[in-house]
């Protein structure tokens, strides 16, 4: 079978399963199956796929077709430009994601930095891409995610302390200048819930207005950060306001939210100071 049918075979069954970036996602999963840059999808078309890979390229089609996420059939995501391992332990990093650590790096007096529920590591191994100086921690409560992260790490050569942590349990007399999280920020019954069915629940919702763990992250990350140190929050479109209280209610200050490319208002700091 030739390149160019079998392409043209996947973009027809993509459309026809209603995915919105069929042509897209059909030649990534060709690259993918063939181990190849997209340049070759057209200097190829011609060529002949051996009923190995067009088995292969079905599967993962079919898969795409099923609702599941592209980055979790290709196991990688691009973040912060940077390629992340991703899998199921792991919600996949989003590009309004980056705003957070796109105002971190703005605390360039901050010399070191705790990622809560770290995920993949995406957060806090982009901060310590950009500031390779920095002392950068991070906690998890979920071995398979700690292990995706440390994996990230090691491919990218970059130092961080990774520990299994429920928030700040497993800490002890450590401070921070820098404490950013993108924790679980959903509701319960939020019916966008069913198109991220693939992705790990745990990390996705937090109580009836999805605060819940936004609450006990403001209110224990004061005796985790060093005088003037500021804590970052990644939280829903709809969310600022209630952030914006939650951090004056525990002694925050300078308290400010930010919005991210589609002008919804998504990161929210303070600063704590004694």
């Amino acid at each position: 079978m030739q390149l160019k049918a079998l392409l043209q075979e996947g973009r027809k069954r993509l459309i026809s399963s209603g995915c919105e970036s069929a042509r897209l996602d059909a030649d990534l999963l060709l690259m993918h199956a063939l181990n190849c840059p997209r340049s070759f999808l057209i200097t190829h078309d011609n060529d002949e796929i051996n009923d190995r890979i067009v088995f292969r390229y079905r599967s993962l089609i079919s898969r795409r077709m099923a609702g599941e996420p592209i980055a979790y059939i290709v196991g990688y995501k691009e973040f912060w430009g940077l390629p992340f391992k991703v899998n199921k332990e792991v919600l996949i990093p989003r590009p309004d994601t980056e705003l957070i650590v796109e105002t971190a790096l703005k605390f360039k007096s901050a010399s070191s930095v705790l990622d809560l529920g770290t995920g993949s590591g995406a957060i806090v191994l982009a901060i310590k891409h950009e500031r390779p100086e920095i002392k950068a921690f991070a906690v998890d409560v979920s071995d398979g995610a700690l292990d995706v992260a440390k994996e990230n790490a090691a491919r990218l050569n970059l130092e961080v302390c990774f520990i299994k942590s429920s928030w700040f349990s497993a800490l002890q007399s450590e401070k921070f200048d820098l404490i950013v999280s993108n924790p679980p920020y959903i509701e319960e019954n939020d019916e966008h819930l069913k198109a991220l069915s693939f992705e790990p629940i745990g990390a996705l919702t937090s109580g009836k207005d999805g605060l819940d763990d936004i609450r006990v992250i403001v209110r224990d990350a004061r005796q985790f950060l060093n005088n003037g140190g500021a804590l970052l929050l990644e939280h829903g479109y709809n969310q600022g306001k209630n952030v914006r209280d939650i951090l004056t209610e525990n002694g925050f200050s300078e308290v400010n939210t930010l919005k991210d490319l589609g002008e919804n208002e998504r990161v929210t700091y303070g600063v704590f100071r004694k």
